[in-house]
């Protein structure tokens, strides 16, 4: 006889799995319309966070490295750090975790993130010491890792929720990264069309902190009453508590440190533009994130940088010239300069704040067109010819990419009169083997204008500003034929201008291209230094500030 007894459950479960592959899991997933909106609602929303935190990082770290490359491989890389170990541990979580649930992922994220302006100082100071390179990379690590993997949780654990059968995980999973990252999508967008032009970082990141902290309340009230368990809001409720504080006392503040006094400062959607003052030196200095693009003695008005002192004396090697096109405003100094001589100069500038700046607090007064926008793409739409062409585009003591090649200088040429002056200011190194990269600039525009000149700003000095001026006719200083004075330091400058002609040999450099620049990175050296002498002119507390 064959003995009855219950059926075995094992062997059931084992042959619908076999037939189908349709067995329920385990734990189960939850099938109401209303919990599965809610859960798609979370990985939409800490989707859109994610990217906000990633992109507002270059606005963290960029008044003191710099918005390089450098800085977006380390927040890129730190990113996708944060995502492999978010997805590992909410994978852990999904399936062991039992009383810490969803809300309680997103609460932490929430605190973490608030606190990023917080700590934010420290940090980058403490960090200084490694380099632009590794300095960028730990600070990232450091301010961004937490509630980047504590964000990244939160979809696998919503897989395991949303998931009932076997045969379903797939387009579970799919629709879960699906709307995450169309919440990425969105939320790197309304950031860059709309938040950041319009308000701070720091009021930002606590805007997303407390919106991760409603979506946070809201998952915890859910989860209370399908768990019937009052603890679970305690954690939610008490992160509430501690980002309002930290949002009621850490409001926007115009940073000081001894010895300087920040007069103005703004957010754009290029970087954090600064004006401030220097009580030793009398001096005001205009800062973009990590570089100073202007500065000027409080007490004569008059510029501080050496270099556009050169530039004033453009007029004396083409003495007819009335028109110029200024590529890189600054603060609004050099058309001043100009306009001593007659000559109406048009600006190209890509940071409104900047001009906003220069017209402020550096008496900027435009002769001619104030252009906003990208130089290249500003270049091709100009119908306008000029007498004079100034480059003059800095950032971090490197000119961007996009903006010196050799292609760039063949639409600049086409936009001067006959017998029009190229002028093109490059930072870099005068002597030795580094100074491969002046010499790559001089290649460059010797592949455009047969003609070329070029002049340093200091002697003796291992990094300088190297001034070249180029034109399809021989450049000639004709300084008898130009009657109106340079300014005091203009004549200065003008009276020992062939002390500062500098020879490039022909034996160095290559020609950039659009396809082929590798500028930056063969300038890292450079970067270095001049951040180190940023840092003691201004101060590595207030830029980090």
């Amino acid at each position: 006889m064959v003995k009855q007894g219950r059926p075995d459950k094992r062997v059931k479960t084992r042959s619908s799995a076999a037939r189908g592959g349709g067995g329920a899991l385990p734990s189960g997933g939850l099938a109401s319309p209303f919990d599965r909106t809610l859960l798609y609602l979370a990985v939409f929303l800490t989707g859109a966070a994610i990217m906000m935190i990633e992109v507002l990082g270059t606005r963290i770290l960029g008044p003191f490295y710099g918005v390089s490359l450098f800085v977006w491989s380390s927040l890129i890389s730190v990113t996708l750090i944060a995502l492999a170990l978010g997805y590992y541990l909410g994978g852990i979580a999904a399936d062991r975790a039992k009383r810490f649930q969803l809300s309680h992922g997103i609460a932490l994220a929430a605190l973490s993130t608030a606190l990023i302006p917080v700590f934010k100082t420290s940090v980058l100071l403490q960090t200084n010491v490694l380099g632009v390179r590794a300095g960028a990379f730990c600070s990232a690590l450091l301010l961004f890792s937490v509630p980047l993997t504590l964000l990244a949780m939160v979809g696998p654990r919503v897989i395991k929720l949303c998931t009932s059968r076997l045969e379903s995980v797939g387009r579970s999973s799919g629709s879960v990264y699906a709307f995450s990252t169309v919440g990425g999508v969105l939320g790197t967008l309304v950031l860059g069309f709309f938040l950041l032009p319009m308000m701070g970082t720091r009021t930002i990141l606590y805007g997303v902190s407390v919106g991760l902290l409603v979506l946070a309340a809201v998952l915890a009230l859910h989860e209370r009453a399908r768990m019937n368990t009052l603890g679970l809001l305690v954690l939610p409720f008490v992160s509430i508590g501690i980002v309002g504080i930290l949002v009621f006392f850490g409001g926007e503040r115009l940073p000081t440190t001894s010895g300087f006094t920040t007069v103005y400062e703004a957010q754009s959607i290029y970087g954090r533009v600064r004006v401030v003052d220097e009580s030793e030196r009398h001096l005001r200095w205009l800062l973009s994130d990590s570089s100073t693009i202007g500065a000027i003695d409080l007490r004569t008005g008059e510029p501080e940088f050496p270099y556009l002192y050169i530039l004033e004396a453009l007029p004396r090697f083409h003495p007819q010239g009335r028109s110029a096109l200024l590529i890189g405003l600054g603060a609004g100094l050099l058309p001043k300069l100009l306009g001593r001589y007659g000559i109406e100069t048009d600006s190209i500038e890509i940071d409104p704040e900047v001009a906003r700046a220069a017209r402020d607090y550096f008496g900027f007064n435009q002769t001619g067109r104030l252009i906003l926008g990208d130089a290249r793409y500003e270049v091709r739409r100009l119908k306008k010819k000029y007498d004079f062409i100034i480059h003059d585009c800095f950032s971090r003591g490197v000119v961007p990419a996009h903006l010196l090649s050799v292609e760039m200088l063949e639409d600049l040429r086409s936009l001067l009169n006959d017998g029009g002056v190229l002028a093109l200011n490059f930072y870099g190194y005068a002597e030795g083997e580094r100074a491969l990269p002046a010499a790559a600039v001089a290649k460059t525009i010797e592949a455009v204008f047969p003609f070329h000149r070029v002049f340093v700003s200091a002697l003796q000095t291992e990094l300088t500003d190297h001034v070249f001026f180029a034109s399809t006719r021989p450049l000639l200083l004709k300084a008898d034929e130009v009657d109106i004075p340079p300014s005091p330091l203009g004549k200065l400058m003008l009276d020992n201008l062939l002390r500062y002609e500098h020879k490039i040999s022909n034996d160095q450099g290559f020609v950039i291209t659009d396809d082929f620049n590798p500028l930056e990175s063969m300038q890292v050296r450079k970067a270095e230094i001049y951040r180190h002498q940023l840092l003691s002119d201004i101060s590595a507390d207030l830029l980090a500030r």
